[in-house]
C-alpha cells in the first residue's frame, strides 16, 4: 500500500511532468492501460448485460480521477465511434459510494450512441467520464416516506436513490411504481421484486400482461402505491414528460427529472440577424432555431450529445452578439463567452467558433 501511495504522488509531482515533456505523465501511462491517468476520468467496462432487447447495463470499473456522484445525477459519457468522440449523459443505476459505476441504457430509434453501445459495448472497452451534475437527488435529511415514480429508461436514477437508501439501512416506508411498454421490456423488474420492504407496482401501456395497474398514473395508482401521502412523504419521479406531469397533479414534495429533448418554440419573427460560423466561414440568416439546428442545416455537423442543455458537449464560444437561452429566457451580451449551441438562439447578429 506504502509503495502505491508513493508512485502516485511520484506520477502527480510537477518534475514528474517536467521529466515527461509536453505531454505531461498522462500521455505515456495512457499507453500501458488507457485509464492510468491522473487529469482525465476514464472508466474500463468490465461486464456488459443485455438484460432486455431495448437495454444494455454496463459495469464500469472508473479510474481515480473520476470523484463521484450523487444518487440521481447523471454522468457524461464519451465513447468514441468512427473517430469522433460522441458524448451523451446518462444516470448510474447503482448505489452512491459503490465501487463499480452500473449505466443502463435504453436503445432509441436513430440513437447514434445507445445503439452502438447495445451493438458494440464489450468487457475492457474504455470510455471517457466527462463530468456529473444535475440536482435530481436525495435531500441530506432524508424523508420518513419516498414513492419513486418512472418511466422507461426513467428507472435508473431512482433506482440509484433506492440502492443508496437500502446501502444506508433506510427504515422509512418506501414505495415504488416503473411503468414500462411490456414486461420484457421492464428493466430492474428483477431486483425490485427481490427488495424487502420495498412496495413495488409495475405498470405496462402496451401490453396488459402481468401488469399491476390499469391504464397510466392517476388518483387510483397512487392510493394503490402509498395511500394519504402526507406532507412527510417526498415523491421522485423520472420519465416522459407526461408522467412528470400527471405526478405533480396529483402529489405535493415532488422533485422531477425528464430526459426528453424539449420542443422549442420557433418565435413567429426571427431576429433576421447574420449568424457567422466563424472557423468554418459559413454564414446563414437567423431563421429562430438553435444555433446547433442552424449550424446542422447549412451542412456543419457540430458535437452534439443530450440536445437539451444538460451534457454541454456542443458548448461553443461565442465571440460576438447576443443569445436567448431558450430554456430560461434570459439574453447575454457578452463577448468570449461559451454558450450551448442547442439551448441557444440569436439575438441579432452572432458569431460562433465553429
Amino acid at each position: 500500500m506504502f509503495t502505491q501511495t508513493l508512485t502516485r504522488r511520484v506520477l502527480r509531482s510537477p518534475l514528474a511532468d517536467l521529466l515527461t515533456g509536453p505531454h505531461g505523465v498522462d500521455r505515456y501511462t495512457e499507453l500501458v492501460a488507457p485509464t492510468w491517468t491522473t487529469g482525465e476520468a476514464r472508466a474500463k467496462i468490465v461486464a456488459v448485460r443485455r438484460q432486455t432487447r431495448r437495454s444494455v447495463t454496463l459495469i464500469l470499473e472508473p479510474n481515480r480521477a473520476f470523484a463521484g456522484f450523487r444518487a440521481g445525477q447523471h454522468i457524461n459519457l464519451t465513447v468514441e465511434i468512427d473517430g469522433r468522440r460522441r458524448t451523451r449523459p446518462y444516470s448510474p443505476a447503482s448505489a452512491e459510494g459503490a465501487l463499480h459505476i452500473e449505466l443502463t441504457v435504453g436503445r432509441h430509434d436513430g440513437g447514434l450512441v445507445s445503439n452502438y453501445l447495445y451493438e458494440h459495448a464489450r468487457p475492457g472497452m474504455v470510455v471517457g467520464l466527462d463530468s456529473v451534475g444535475g440536482d435530481f437527488v436525495l435531500p441530506t435529511r432524508r424523508p420518513r416516506r419516498i414513492l419513486f415514480v418512472s418511466g422507461g429508461s426513467g428507472v435508473t436514477p431512482v433506482m440509484s436513490m433506492l440502492r443508496t437508501l437500502r446501502a444506508e439501512g433506510f427504515t422509512g416506508e418506501v414505495a415504488f411504481i416503473h411503468y414500462a411498454r411490456a414486461a420484457e421490456e421492464a428493466c430492474y423488474r428483477d431486483q425490485l421484486d427481490a427488495m424487502p420492504g420495498v412496495k413495488v407496482l409495475h405498470g405496462y401501456t402496451r401490453v396488459r400482461a402481468g401488469t399491476d395497474l390499469d391504464g397510466r398514473f392517476g388518483s387510483e395508482h397512487l392510493a394503490a402505491a402509498m395511500p394519504d401521502p402526507g406532507d412527510d412523504t417526498a415523491v421522485f419521479v423520472c420519465g416522459p414528460p407526461a408522467l412528470v406531469e400527471a405526478v405533480r397533479g396529483h402529489c405535493a414534495n415532488v422533485l422531477s427529472e425528464s430526459f426528453v429533448p424539449p420542443v422549442f418554440d420557433v418565435p413567429a419573427e426571427a431576429s433576421g440577424g447574420s449568424v457567422t460560423f466563424a472557423d468554418s466561414g459559413v454564414e446563414v440568416t437567423d431563421d429562430g432555431r438553435p444555433l446547433l439546428e442552424q449550424a446542422e442545416a447549412a451542412g456543419l455537423t457540430p458535437e452534439s450529445g443530450c440536445r437539451m442543455g444538460i451534457c454541454h458537449s456542443c458548448t461553443r464560444r461565442k465571440t460576438r452578439g447576443a443569445v436567448r437561452n431558450l430554456i430560461t429566457g434570459a439574453v447575454s451580451s457578452a463577448e468570449q463567452e461559451d454558450v450551448q449551441i442547442c439551448v441557444s438562439a440569436p439575438v441579432g447578429d452572432v458569431d460562433i467558433a465553429l
